[in-house]
């Protein structure tokens, strides 16, 4: 395309509806806040959005799918640790730059994770779910969306620390491992709490531990594992939107623009204050570039930690 179709293509975006990519399965957390934001994204762009999911390969399925597609801005993705940096330390081969690849138009929202089990689980706290899991090496099994994810790696940290095992057990979907705890078929769910809160407070499950450095306003009774001896054991993830690294710059710049305005949005923002996230309001351009390098060594720092090693 020559520039003059490049500047001209970029005055009239979007024209046509957008597809919002969603690397992962619907009803989890990836899923529910892509489609919240879609909502108002669409009366902020002035075009449908529409989320399709693409599950799959720790979400790799969904990466590829975002680059193989005309980098025209018609198509974007969830992004995340993963497909900006993280999968370079989790896999020896992939189609793809993690750090090259994608280039990332706006931050969405940061948040800890919870680690939970079902409210009649036999262990109260987590320190006697450690006790627990020392006398019975075989019994606890927990969600994880593969090798090397923050599921797995904070896992890691707190069976070496803590002295005691836990066997990971991998799902397309969060959705289907909650399921499966509420069955007492696995034990233990790692998930943000966008996704947990309902069920905390209806009863069905307990948290027993935030890798937050401080407790959260709106889970007060929830400790830290810091506080609780895990000092490594913090980490909180990130969402973005991002378009394939071959997209011009007037359409990322436009889709920001657009996506900064929703996150604006009255309701994105109790959306977010309710779930105890917060928001990534001004990030893009090379703020949002240098907080994801900053996240990236975090990561690798995290990995080493944990003694992962690539799949």
């Amino acid at each position: 395309m020559t520039d003059s179709a490049f500047a001209e293509s970029a005055e009239n975006y979007p024209s046509r509806p957008l597809t919002y990519v969603v690397p992962g399965a619907a009803g989890g957390i990836v899923d529910n806040g892509a489609r919240f934001m879609a909502k108002v994204l669409t009366e902020k762009i002035g075009q449908p959005v529409i989320v399709e999911n693409k599950p799959g390969a720790a979400g790799i399925v969904g990466c590829e799918y975002v680059l193989n597609a005309k980098p025209d801005g018609y198509t974007f993705m969830y992004g995340s640790q993963g497909p900006h940096g993280a999968y370079a330390y989790q896999y020896k081969k992939l189609s793809f730059d993690p750090f090259t690849a994608f280039t990332p138009v706006h931050g969405m929202a940061h948040s800890p994770m919870l680690f939970v089990v079902s409210a009649d689980a036999p262990y109260k706290t987590f320190k006697e779910l450690v006790e627990y899991a020392k006398k019975n090496p075989d019994a606890i099994n927990y969600y994880s969306p593969g090798p090397g994810s923050a599921s797995h790696l904070v896992s890691e940290l707190l069976q070496e620390t803590g002295g005691f095992k836990m066997t990971q057990v991998t799902y397309k979907s969060s959705a289907t491992a909650m399921a499966d705890v509420l069955a007492n078929t696995i034990q233990v769910l790692w998930e943000y709490p966008v996704v947990l809160i309902p069920h905390i407070q209806a009863g069905k499950l307990r948290a027993l531990g935030v890798t937050s450095d401080q407790r959260m306003p709106v889970l007060p009774d929830v400790p830290t594992f810091v506080e609780q001896g895990y000092p490594q054991a913090v980490y909180t993830g990130w969402a973005t939107i991002a378009v394939s690294a071959a997209t011009p710059k007037p359409i990322v710049d436009k889709l920001a623009k657009a996506y900064s305005q929703a996150l604006d949005d009255p309701s994105v923002i109790k959306y977010f204050h309710d779930q105890g996230a917060g928001i990534l309001q001004g990030y893009s351009g090379e703020k949002l570039r240098k907080f994801i390098a900053d996240e990236n060594k975090k990561y690798k720092d995290l990995v080493t930690r944990a003694k992962v090693e690539p799949q």
